[in-house]
Formats: C-alpha cells, structure tokens, sequence
C-alpha cells in the first residue's frame, strides 16, 4: 500500500464525517423522543374521551400494538406503546423534555418517583453529558439521597431546585457521604490501602463518574517536600466548579484524630505552595472504611469549611440498607440543627 501524502485532506473529511454521524444520531435521537411522546399523546387522549373507551383500551391497545408490530417492528408491542403512554403522562408538557436525551434516558427517568429528583436528575444528565448507563448507575446508587443527606440543613423540600439553580456551588454540595466503590470488585481479603488506591486508578473515569461533577484527576501519590520533610498525598484531583483542588487521603478502618491532623497539614501546605492566585482553597477529604462521630464533633471536622470526611462501601448495598443509612445520617443532622 502506498503511503498517504495528503492527509490533511483525509483528516478534514474524517472530521466532516465524524460530524455528520453525530448531527444525525441527534436528528434520530430527537425524532424518536417526539414521535414516541406524540404516541403516547394520542393514547392517553383517546382513553380519556369515556368511560367506555377506557374499558375496552387495554385489548384495543393490544391490537394496535400488533399491527403497528407487523409493519414497524417488535418495538411497538404493548409494553412498549405503555411506556409511550406512561412517557407522556409523566411529561405532559412538551416544554418539559429535552431532546438531549435519549428514549433509553427517558425509560430510566420515568421509573423516578420523587419528581424533585427526577428533576435533578434531568438536568444532571444533560450538564454533564451522562450516557443513559451512567445515569442508570447514579440513579440505582441513590446519588440524589445521597447528596442531600450529606447537607446539615433540612427539610430536602426544593433541594434540587437550589442544587440546578444556584450560581454558588457549595463544597457540601459535591460531596457524597457514602462513596460507593461497587465497580473495584475487589475480595475482602485485597481490602487494604495500597489495594483500593490502585483499584480506584485503574477504574478511573468509574471513579471520576461517583466523584461527581467537575472533577478532574491531577496526580496520585504526590509529593510535598518541606523543609526536609516529605509528605505523600494519595490522590489529587482539581474541580472545575468549585475552581479549587481536592485532596484525597483514603484510610482503612475507623476515622481518627491523627487522620484529620493530617489532612489538615496537607491541605495549608497545598495551599501554600500549589494552589493558583485563581484558584479557591484547597478541600481535603479523608475516605475512611468506618467514621467515628466523636472525632467529627471533636476535632477540626466539626467548623472548617476545607476538610471533610465520608464513609466509603467496597461493596454495593441493598437499596434498602442505602436507605437506612441515609435515615441514620438525617436523623443526625436533624438532632444538630436542633441544638444549634
């Protein structure tokens, strides 16, 4: 084969190609998000002109359903054609859909009782350009709970209204309390520091997607050397939102004094001798297997606004053992905004 002298000509057209494949999956995309909204549209305003009508509209389903099947293909049997309908009653205001998603995002979306959630959610999904198995993972992980529960202000009433709206992002806010490290797949007995580090960077963008939004990795095992002393931070990312560097220390076992001494040294030297003039302060967070409520009402933890400390699970929990957890944390916060 001879070799290619003119390869700017095949880049301009492998990029005009590249383009072209995405503007047209959005055309599909976006036709398929309308039409299956308008189906579903014409299928609720039919059953909603009687009584009658309403009774016989599951067998008339049914039959429609076959015969759109027999032209159109196995995507219009009757399960599907509910799911149009139910796509519609859940969006019945055409305003309320976004064509950046996909029908497989929307499929997800509608199982999402809680409409504030499904709100955020949405909106989520579209900032941060979430595939519709990402958004599937956040919602099976219960990141909304999660994120709200890790707040110390209750009622969770408009959380996610002022959590899209808000032109402030708070530090609170970005973090989660638990962290879920379900996709390392790790063995009990590979549970040690070393282990876990290295798990989380070879399961990068994984760990990038339950960090949240923003964040960006910068380095593993940095070194700060000062004044003849070197110190070694285990992980170091840097927040587009918050404009500021996190600093991620991760702990085996149950949370201690020493810990949070420590990442408070880590995070004034940091700020002394890496963080920009732009740049905020820098955040630390101690990821520990097991928290201890005396040294976070005891220590540092209790009043700064830089360091900070979540529980991370190896293992994916039940949802409802998500949820009891969650319940535990709120009922906490809700004892402390009672004595303040």
């Amino acid at each position: 084969m001879n070799e290619l002298t003119n390869k700017p000509l095949l880049e301009d057209i492998k990029t005009l190609l590249q383009a072209s494949r995405q503007h047209l999956q959005q055309t599909v995309n976006t036709t398929m998000v309308q039409t299956y909204w308008s189906i579903g549209r014409l299928i609720v305003e039919d059953e909603q002109q009687g009584k009658e009508r309403a009774e016989y509209g599951k067998k008339q389903l049914e039959q429609i359903a076959e015969t759109l099947t027999r032209e159109f293909g196995k995507g219009f049997d009757a399960r599907n054609l509910r799911k149009m309908r139910q796509f519609y009653s859940t969006f019945s205001k055409w305003d309320s859909v976004s064509t950046k998603l996909s029908w497989t995002h929307y499929r997800r979306l509608m199982q999402i009782e809680n409409k504030d959630a499904r709100e955020w959610y949405i909106q989520e999904s579209i900032e941060n350009s979430w595939s519709a198995r990402a958004l599937d993972r956040q919602v099976s992980k219960l990141y909304y709970e999660r994120l709200l529960s890790s707040k110390e202000k209750l009622p969770l009433k408009k959380e996610a209204e002022e959590k899209v709206k808000s032109l402030q992002v708070d530090t609170k806010d970005m973090l989660r309390d638990p962290y879920i490290f379900d996709f390392l797949n790790l063995p009990h007995q590979s549970l040690l520091e070393s282990n876990i580090e290295q798990s989380l960077i070879d399961n990068l963008q994984q760990f990038l997607l339950e960090l949240g939004r923003g964040f960006a990795f910068v380095s593993r095992q940095q070194r700060l050397h000062v004044e003849e002393q070197d110190f070694y931070i285990d992980l170091v990312f840097y927040n587009f939102k918050l404009k500021c560097f996190l600093l991620i220390d991760l702990k085996l076992g149950k949370l201690t004094h020493q810990d949070v001494g420590q990442m408070d040294t880590y995070v004034r030297v940091y700020d002394k001798f890496h963080k920009g003039e732009d740049d905020n302060p820098t955040i630390g967070l101690i990821l520990c297997s097991e928290k201890s409520e005396a040294v976070a009402k005891y220590s540092v933890l209790s009043d700064s606004k830089q360091l900070f400390s979540s529980k991370y699970l190896p293992f994916l929990p039940t949802e409802e053992e998500l949820r009891v957890e969650l319940l535990r944390e709120r009922k906490l916060l809700v004892n402390k905004d009672a004595k303040n």
